[in-house]
């Protein structure tokens, strides 16, 4: 089946019709709409409505289109074997992590850390939740770093690390001065900052903060993981996060961490990959391996902290 075929097909899917396909891809409408319809001829179904609006995928494009990715992405990788080019990966990572942890473990990756030959041009995705999870059901994705939500993965993965989940505010709110640990009942007298739905600080309420904050009013920012700290550190309330994001906060006094009497549990950072890579495959799990030695908390201090 040629290539050019599902080039057409998955510009489609991006771009919303034939001719904003056409424009993407620098071809004219025709040859779009003829390279779909010989794409159509060569299954035996239709993968395409057209309408004056424009076109959409039928249920058998849907089903095609992830194959069509994997496709594409298998073309260029034997594209850049053939040419003695470096593997590329296609790295996704939530903005709390890609804060601070992931540059560290790609910086090992490139500087070697991982052994000879191992290297990749990495590019990386940063987004929340559910946009990597689109992305990597699509295909756009060859491996995502994310915090454990509880939602078991589908396919390959594995947990590479762990993380303290902090509850933070500034140096200014009333809760920060106090000597007693922060009670849930004190908690409730403040805003609850969210960045966004299914951002890493609402998670973090469902999975361990129901016991602290049930009844506590949250506040969507629908904004980015930066503004949700500058709020925080002008003292709009208080938020649950992974450590790693607010590491350089803590350290410089720009946030101060408040203890609750209720313990909170460590979380795990999860990766998830597809199969089938080809010479990718090797950069993944030398990554994946680098990322474990990486682990910001460690075994004996994850018990600790459970304790």
């Amino acid at each position: 089946m040629d290539s050019r075929y599902l080039r057409a097909l998955v510009a489609v899917a991006d771009n919303g019709g034939i001719s904003a396909a056409a424009h993407a891809l620098g071809y004219a409408q025709s040859s779009v709409s003829a390279q779909l319809k010989r794409l159509e001829a060569d299954l035996g179904v239709s993968v395409l409505v057209r309408a004056g609006t424009g076109a959409a995928l039928t249920e058998a494009g849907h089903r095609l289109l992830p194959y069509a990715r994997e496709a594409l992405a298998l073309e260029e990788r034997m594209r850049r074997a053939a040419r003695g080019d470096r593997t590329r990966l296609r790295i996704g990572a939530q903005e709390s992590l890609a804060h601070v942890w992931v540059p560290e473990v790609l910086a090992a990756l490139e500087y070697g850390a991982g052994g000879p030959d191992t290297g990749a041009d990495v590019v990386l995705t940063v987004a929340q939740r559910r946009s990597l999870e689109r992305s990597f059901a699509a295909g756009e994705l060859d491996l995502v770093f994310q915090y454990d939500n509880g939602v078991r993965a589908v396919g390959p993965s594995a947990v590479v690390g762990h993380d303290r989940t902090v509850l933070v505010a500034a140096p200014g709110h009333p809760l920060a001065g106090q000597r007693e640990k922060v009670s849930a009942e004190q908690l409730l007298r403040y805003d609850f900052l969210v960045a966004e739905r299914g951002c890493t600080s609402e998670m973090l309420v469902d999975r361990f903060g129901q016991d602290m904050l049930a009844g506590a009013q949250q506040t969507l920012l629908q904004g980015s993981f930066a503004a949700l700290l500058r709020l925080i550190g002008h003292g709009h309330g208080v938020t649950l996060l992974p450590e790693l994001s607010v590491a350089r906060e803590l350290r410089e006094g720009e946030l101060v961490e408040l203890r609750p009497t209720e313990p909170i549990r460590p979380l795990s950072i999860v990766a998830q990959w597809h199969p089938r890579l080809g010479p990718a495959e090797t950069a993944v799990h030398t990554l994946l391996d680098l990322a474990r030695r990486a682990d910001p908390l460690p075994e004996a201090t994850q018990a600790a902290h459970a304790s």
